[in-house]
């Protein structure tokens, strides 16, 4: 039984099979060159769009010698066979699995990439730093805030390399806009703006329950979460929009965004959270998750505002997605595709005048995936950690799921971050721990 293609996924996949047309030629040659003792072999568990994108970017590195890839669904695993053999050549085999398990045991594997779904971040994560292998690991780092301080210590108690896929730490004028930040290029900031607005997701009709097709292993993909019948909304790239398993567009693209805010005000944790919105735009489609969301997050001297809606495409600033940093001389406006800085005015003899030199819109950076797979490779090999570390990605994924906690309880959540826990509400509390089902547990590390 095959499964339609999303837009969002056949648009990655198109990127990808084009990607890795331009690089044939160079990876298959480059990798014939490299001596036994420089390769990298890595393993690939998950093999959705994101999977094998991430793929495509690791085959393109020399060093990198592909050796098991994983997925439990077979459609998916055939793609990244494809994918290997046009990149590596015909001739080149990969050993395939459907149990990460037998990826985790493998000696021969130094690098395991993880592009499953969220719930199943932290489990391969762990187990594979267990194992003494390094990891990167898909966005969001983790479905909670108890499994990202387990990942973090895995990777600190085996001296393990972990990076987060959030790419945007990679790409040079993010940097060089978090470099404006800092420096105090637009005065001091006491709030930031994060959001994303997307006009390419829509109403999700229900389906019935349906026997599992004979391609996937459905156990396993569910995994530690909660048993469930077969159906397609929850399965693959939907599953996102379901508790479950994932946050919603909160963790998929606050991953992002809030991590930005994090890097460009030099933070951690927030002190607090609140967070309204709700199943506005399609009230009667099955999402669990709220297509229409905002949060406020407050920090020691300003605050974040986050907001996102599904269904349109048009957010703050004329932009799909961004950060927006408030400077008392200037508003920073990045996203994806550039930024720009708007003057703040002040009053003068006459009128106004700015306060600072207006900055037009100035154009991103490009390939920025390939760059934090490069940056998490080179520190693969020089034991330093790269600009996405696991400790890194955990503090910035605290004001996502915080946010979300704030929403589902419909209150004020106050954040211990010294003891990281939510004080005074054990509800809420609750929330932060994970919760598997058996036989799954989630380590003690």
């Amino acid at each position: 039984m095959g499964k339609s293609v999303t837009r969002r996924e056949f648009t990655k996949l198109a990127a990808g099979a084009g990607l890795a047309s331009t690089a044939v030629l160079a990876g298959r040659a480059s990798a014939e060159t490299v001596s036994p003792n420089e390769k990298i072999r890595v393993a690939l568990i998950g093999c959705g769009a994101m999977g094998t994108s991430l793929l495509n970017h690791f085959l393109k590195v020399r060093e990198v010698e592909p050796a098991v890839i994983c997925d439990v669904d077979s459609w998916k695993l055939k793609m990244a066979i494809e994918l290997v053999e046009q990149i590596r050549g015909a001739k080149k085999s990969v050993d395939v699995t459907k149990d990460f398990r037998e990826v985790i045991d493998r000696k021969d594997v130094d690098v395991v990439i993880n592009a499953t779904p969220d719930h199943w971040h932290a489990l391969p994560t762990i187990m594979a730093c267990q194992a003494g292998k390094d990891v990167y690991v898909e966005k969001p780092l983790s479905l909670t805030i108890e499994e990202g301080r387990v990942m973090v210590n895995a990777a600190r108690k085996h001296n393990r390399v972990v990076q987060m896929g959030t790419q945007q730490r990679s790409a040079d004028h993010y940097r060089q806009c978090v470099d404006i930040v800092k420096s105090g290029g637009i005065g001091k900031v006491r709030m930031v703006r994060c959001w994303a607005y997307l006009n390419w997701v829509y109403r999700f009709e229900a389906m019935e329950d349906e026997p599992v097709p004979a391609n996937v292993d459905y156990e396993m993909w569910l995994g530690p979460a909660p048993k469930r019948p077969f159906n397609r909304n929850r399965f693959h790239f939907s599953f996102r929009w379901f508790w479950d398993y994932a946050g919603g567009l909160m963790t998929d693209w606050g991953a992002h965004m809030l991590d930005i805010a994090n890097l460009g005000m030099n933070v951690q944790a927030p002190k607090s959270a609140i967070s309204v919105g709700g199943k506005f735009g399609f009230p009667d489609d099955v999402r669990q998750t709220p297509d229409t969301q905002q949060a406020v997050l407050v920090y020691d001297g300003f605050s974040v505002i986050w907001e996102h809606a599904i269904g349109i495409g048009i957010g703050p600033w004329q932009r799909e997605h961004g950060v927006a940093f408030q400077g008392s001389d200037g508003v920073l406006v990045v996203d994806r595709l550039g930024w720009e800085i708007a003057a703040e005015t002040e009053p003068s003899e006459g009128g106004s005048r700015f306060k600072m030199t207006p900055v037009p819109r100035q154009k991103g950076s490009v390939s920025c995936e390939f760059l934090h797979v490069k940056n998490f490779l080179d520190c693969v090999k020089s034991r330093e950690k790269p600009v996405s570390d696991v400790e890194i990605a955990h503090q910035s994924m605290k004001a996502c799921h915080l946010s979300n906690i704030a929403f589902r309880t419909g209150r004020k959540v106050d954040w211990d971050d010294e003891k990281e826990e939510i004080v005074g509400d054990a509800e809420a509390q609750e929330m932060v721990r994970a919760h598997y089902r058996a036989p799954w547990e989630l380590p003690k590390v």
